[in-house]
């Protein structure tokens, strides 16, 4: 990705994840993508984003307890999905 370039959705969603899930992120979101909604990940749309963070927050409640991180991890995740779809 160029510097000048806006970053995917896929891209976008490695980012945020990265924040929580470190190095692990690209790999988490791929599995999630591939396993949930059955689609490569660079493949995944706007329209994909709602139902792809209620499996991550499923899969991420599995890794923590800590409901805190597990709440505010989603809401970065939602807000990325409603500024894609102009919410």
């Amino acid at each position: 990705m160029s510097k000048s370039a806006t970053p995917t959705i896929y891209e976008q969603l490695v980012q945020t994840t990265r924040i929580y899930l470190g190095p692990a992120a690209e790999r988490f979101i791929d599995r999630q993508v591939k396993n949930h909604l059955n689609k490569e990940p660079e493949d995944i749309t706007s329209a994909d984003l709602d139902q792809l963070i209620d499996w991550i927050r499923i899969s991420v409640s599995f890794l923590t307890e800590d409901n805190q991180l597990i709440e505010e991890y989603v809401y970065q995740l939602s807000q990325l999905a409603a500024k894609k779809e102009g919410r």
